[in-house]
């Protein structure tokens, strides 16, 4: 999969047929959009591309009002390259492309990508001011010359699925109902550092995450985790939280993997939440803290490895 990042690299050799979008996070919603542009590439003897944004456009508009990550840039190339797609451009958002016209924004990607055909959502929104629509896409069809394509929502549990619904689910700590519409796991990933290790003092050593804080982290609680460390997936118990019953001051992310005693200091890992144990607790002592955490280890323990997990 060829990655597009300034220039465009010659794309106009092919005829493209591209799905555009924010695509944050990846969701059913998102990927509807990703099959069909790989079907409609493949069946004209295109290139599938996808056209994105390198940054959110609100840390242009309002800087204030950014919303969390669900996935990087790296993460979303990993999606798109499993799913078969040719090229993705990740194009900077800034005052210049911020002020483009809808139509001079049409233009730009039949000129610049030499597209022939275009798959969007059906709330698609573009151009200055978002006054771009769909109506104004069937309107250029016959001056541009391009083929257009309007997918239906997706939904789960009778509502539209979006980026904002699936953050406010891992707000409320329903990372599984996050999971079944962003069709993997959420993850967060970074490298393992130095804690107040008090877990292994007590037979649970934990790994301590060091996030992006960019992302968005599930609600306080305690998670039934799926851990990749170094392409080998663990079971894992995920704390994230202040650690009250050791008066932690600080919010954490630690994670006590199950049947590993390797020492992974300094290296990177990936945290997948996969579903809600219990609510942060602050308990009467270490010992009843440690009898808590047995009972969290029998329940992952007993739970299934998530398949769709990206490996």
């Amino acid at each position: 999969m060829i990655i597009i990042d300034k220039d465009s690299q010659n794309v106009q050799k092919s005829e493209n047929y591209i799905a555009i979008g924010s695509f944050d996070g990846l969701h059913l919603g998102h990927l509807s959009l990703i099959y069909k542009v790989v079907e409609v590439a493949k069946k004209n003897k295109g290139k599938s591309m996808v056209f994105t944004f390198k940054n959110h456009p609100k840390t242009l508009i309002s800087k204030d009002n950014v919303p969390k990550l669900l996935m990087d840039n790296a993460q979303k190339a990993e999606v798109l390259k499993k799913h078969g797609v040719d090229m993705v451009c990740f194009k900077e958002f800034d005052l210049e492309f911020m002020k483009m016209t809808p139509k001079e924004f049409v233009k730009f990607l039949v000129v610049e990508y030499n597209a022939k055909g275009l798959v969007v959502g059906f709330n698609y929104k573009f151009g200055y001011k978002n006054l771009g629509n769909i109506e104004l896409l069937r309107e250029l069809q016959k001056e541009y010359g391009y083929e257009l394509y309007i997918m239906k929502p997706c939904t789960y549990n009778n509502a539209v699925i979006s980026s904002t619904r699936i953050r406010k689910s891992l707000e409320d700590g329903e990372v599984l109902d996050a999971c079944k519409m962003l069709d993997s796991p959420y993850t967060l990933s970074g490298e393992v550092v130095h804690g107040r290790k008090i877990g292994r003092t007590i037979g649970f050593p934990t790994a301590n995450l060091k996030y992006n804080k960019n992302f968005i982290l599930p609600k306080v609680g305690v998670y039934y985790t799926n851990i990749k460390v170094n392409n080998s997936i663990y079971k894992g118990i995920t704390s994230v939280g202040n650690n009250p019953t050791v008066e932690g001051k600080n919010l954490t992310v630690e994670t006590y993997i199950l049947d590993f005693d390797k020492d992974i200091y300094g290296e990177t890992i990936e945290v997948s939440f996969i579903k809600k144990i219990r609510d942060e607790k602050k308990f009467n002592g270490v010992e009843e803290l440690k009898l808590q955490l047995g009972k969290d280890r029998s329940f992952a323990i007993n739970e299934s490895y998530m398949s769709t997990l990206r490996i």
